[in-house]
């Protein structure tokens, strides 16, 4: 459903409130702070934790004038009409090799929240877009992952209230386009927050730190992972392609595609969803 009226006002984030009602009871998050502008939340934050910075630190930008998206595309977005935010996280415990999976579980955490919060139904395309489930199936959002040192930023970028010719491209949309029932930039991101807060908790605390499977977040990956059982097109680093069917996540967060010959475990690439499996 797309809207027939200009986007709402946009107001700014209140961040004392915010600050307060993000940090009250939480396990995980230790600070937030909303600036007017920044060139990139996710490279603030990654000089943040090599100046010591706490785990749980949230920065998030008005406006974002230098945001980076996978393999070094820009993100940029309008003052007030998107969430753009990084989370600092420290998951000392879990396993280089799984820790992967951070992006794939914030995707979860977003797409659950868009839900709750807004009534806008959302999938995953691995390994970082959260889609509306509408007929176009344009992009709401993306998400970075960043290693410094022993700290790993998260960034998401949500569009929010802005109009096709704010969209960096066709394949974009927005919660306001998609006829969302609540916009509030605070209120979602509290819910996102929340959602992501849960999730990290529940994969970095069990018995098994980052065990995907055993702390459930494999099995809501796949619930929400629209890329699953697509016949996909995996451009690779490098130039080649894989082409085949998407079907499965690995333990490690790998997408697994059955093409001609053989199952390719793939860790990084542009996915383009060909046709649907039959």
């Amino acid at each position: 459903m797309t809207s027939m009226t200009r986007h709402p006002p946009r107001t700014p984030l209140p961040a004392a409130s915010l600050r307060a009602e993000v940090l009250s009871g939480s396990g995980l998050y230790a600070d937030l702070a909303v600036v007017e502008r920044t060139g990139s939340t996710n490279a603030d934050l990654i000089t943040a934790a090599q100046q010591g910075a706490a785990t749980g630190t949230v920065l998030v930008a008005e406006e974002q004038t230098a945001g980076r998206g996978r393999l070094d595309r820009s993100w940029q977005s309008q003052p007030g009409a998107a969430l753009t935010f990084s989370v600092l996280l420290r998951p000392a415990g879990v396993p280089a090799a799984w820790r992967g999976w951070l992006p794939l579980l914030t995707g979860v955490a977003v797409a659950a929240a868009l839900g709750t919060a807004t009534g806008v139904d959302a999938s995953l395309k691995w390994p970082n877009d959260v889609l509306a489930t509408s007929e176009r199936a344009g992009k709401l959002a993306g998400i970075l992952a960043e290693q410094a040192g022993d700290a790993i930023v998260v960034g998401i970028g949500l569009n929010v209230s802005a109009e096709h010719d704010e969209l960096p491209s066709g394949q974009a949309t927005s919660l306001w386009l998609e006829g969302a029932a609540d916009i509030s930039r605070a209120a979602i991101l509290v819910a996102i927050l929340r959602e992501l807060e849960h999730w990290y908790l529940r994969w970095t605390d069990g018995p098994d730190p980052g065990d995907a499977a055993a702390s459930g977040l494999r099995a809501a990956y796949l619930r929400a992972c629209s890329t699953i059982g697509q016949e996909v097109r995996v451009e690779l680093p490098g130039g080649s392609t894989v082409t085949g069917q998407a079907s499965d996540v690995d333990s490690v967060g790998r997408l697994l595609v059955r093409a001609a010959d053989g199952v390719h475990a793939v860790s990084a690439g542009d996915i383009v969803h060909v046709r649907p499996a039959r």
